[in-house]
């Protein structure tokens, strides 16, 4: 690629995962005959042996931008000049940095040399899992925001593509992986293959394999690297390998248990009413599985709804799929919480796939004006929240947890959270920083002197829950903080166009069965 015929030259140049037998001929060469080398310390170090005597420069590392200009005003006096990054200098690297700096009107020749990145290199240490189609997603959110980083990593799960995830965590960052994995199993069954590299080809590098529903569980850091099967991605010996599709493309036997009752209503639960509407259906004769979305939400399932089946776990929509149409289930009907709209949605596509009818029970909302602070969404809620108070307590779960102890004013605040007692959330608050004795595990909802007496006792004077209704605890909630005289933030349910919706146990028995003797097709009517 050249800009010109100047004597300035510019070499973008790649120098692999750090060992020398992993640095290309052409980057050798191109170092060589250099006379002014522009990179951070570290990589510097792995090319020592070619730069020896040569003009360096070696600005720290958040400084990409002066590199690439320094860089560039080198060439633009004539000098050849060598841009050194490590991996691939045109994968999440310094080459988009240059070619912004660069003028039009610029005259000096460019080359760019390419080089081993960490998604082939981390996949070279597991196998071959990259086999077939598959994407990289960085989790930085420096230069991208995270709301698309989630869409992305929505797409992928979604494609069921292998995926690279690169920029795993750092001490500002800790929960954007955990957020990333939890969407990825919205798609993808637990049990899919991974791997988890770090320091790949470097002194001290380990690469060890993993399911998917193992690594939230795990601690990274910005030099891991992980990977991500597909639902075809196998095992051999220590090492894991997608299959390239040329010969035997078979699926794997689905992950639901074999004892699905066929014909049954798919209650999709994880609420006190949820499993109350199940215990209720199944007392009325039809087969009822109830689906939980973590073990925890199985094991409560399983004591308070006799005569189901409980299926418990992250599945993921592929497997969900096939349970749903190898069991010929009759009816989806989503109980899940208010504020859980990925799944919903992706309960009302499954539905219009395999023309299911789809049923949503919504508990009735107990925001009542003037008693709460109503926030749009988690983030809105944490600005509000290090504003008007120092000791605050979380009943929004663990999902948003990093939205509240990373936001701007956060450091100067305690928090105090209140969390199902899940091993992997629990982990997910200590990684986060919130001390042991400001957590509490336990499966509400509370009463209102339960809340007075905890909050009282712990000084809080702000608490942050979301509209989850009286079957959440809402009303408890509302009571103890008016009585402590504490400011209640109550962050709004997310707007969900839902086929076809009830509000009452009573109301969605009747609904169910008028939709069962209506027979298959995902029903379009709105009921208020």
């Amino acid at each position: 690629m050249s800009q010109g015929e100047g004597t300035g030259r510019l070499h973008l140049v790649s120098v692999g995962p750090g060992l020398a037998q992993f640095i290309l001929p052409q980057a050798i060469e191109t170092l060589r005959e250099s006379e002014v080398i522009v990179g951070y310390e570290l990589y510097l170090h792995w090319i020592r042996p070619w730069i020896e005597g040569k003009e360096i420069h070696s600005p720290p590392l958040t400084r990409e931008r002066e590199r690439a200009r320094l860089a560039i005003e080198a060439a633009r006096l004539g000098r050849r000049v060598a841009l050194v990054s490590s991996g691939d200098i045109g994968i999440y690297a310094m080459a988009s940095l240059a070619f912004e700096e660069m003028r039009e009107d610029d005259t000096f020749d460019v080359t760019v040399v390419p080089g081993v990145t960490a998604a082939n290199s981390c996949a070279s240490l597991l196998g071959a899992p990259l086999s077939h189609d598959f994407a990289t997603l960085s989790l930085s959110d420096l230069m991208c925001p995270w709301e698309w980083i989630e869409q992305r990593a929505r797409h992928i799960g979604a494609a069921d593509l292998a995926c690279v995830l690169y920029n795993v965590q750092s001490q500002a960052r800790t929960d954007g992986v955990y957020r990333v994995l939890e969407i990825l199993q919205e798609h993808k069954s637990p049990d899919t293959l991974c791997g988890v590299v770090r320091n790949a080809y470097r002194p001290g590098g380990q690469a060890d394999v993993h399911r998917l529903g193992e690594l939230s569980s795990l601690t990274f850091d910005m030099l891991t690297t992980i990977v991500i099967g597909n639902r075809f991605t196998r095992r051999r010996r220590r090492w894991i390998y997608t299959p390239r599709g040329y010969h035997d493309w078979s699926e794997p036997e689905p992950e639901a248990p074999p004892d699905l009752p066929s014909g049954a209503i798919w209650v999709f639960s994880g609420t006190r009413d949820g499993n109350e509407l199940a215990r209720e259906l199944a007392a009325r004769g039809p087969p009822v599985v109830v689906s939980a979305a973590s073990g925890y939400g199985g094991e409560v399932a399983r004591a308070s709804c006799g005569g189901v089946t409980v299926w418990s776990g992250r599945q993921g929509m592929e497997p969900r799929r096939q349970a749903l149409e190898r069991s010929h289930a009759r009816l989806i009907l989503d109980a899940t919480h208010p504020h859980a709209a990925q799944i919903s949605a992706q309960l009302i596509e499954l539905a219009r796939q395999l023309d299911i009818p789809y049923l949503r029970f919504e508990r009735p909302s107990a925001l009542e004006p003037g008693c709460a602070i109503v926030c749009d969404d988690a983030a809105d809620a944490a600005r509000r929240a290090v504003r008007m108070g120092k000791r605050i307590f979380l009943a929004t779960g663990s999902k948003d947890l990093e939205t509240f102890v990373r936001s701007p004013g956060a450091a100067q605040c305690e928090w105090f959270v209140r969390l199902t007692p899940d091993p992997e959330r629990l982990s997910r608050a200590i990684a986060l920083g919130i001390p042991r004795d400001h957590i509490l595990a336990m499966q509400g909802p509370f009463p209102a002197e339960f809340n007075l007496a905890l909050w009282r006792s712990q000084r809080i004077d702000c608490v942050v829950t979301k509209d989850s209704g009286d079957a959440g605890g809402y009303g408890e909630k509302q009571r103890a903080a008016a009585e402590l005289g504490v400011p209640l933030l109550v962050i709004r349910r997310p707007h969900v166009e839902y086929p076809r919706q009830v509000a009452g146990i009573e109301e969605a028995i009747q609904a169910a069965e008028e939709m069962l003797r209506a027979g298959p097709g995902p029903a379009r009517e709105s009921v208020p």
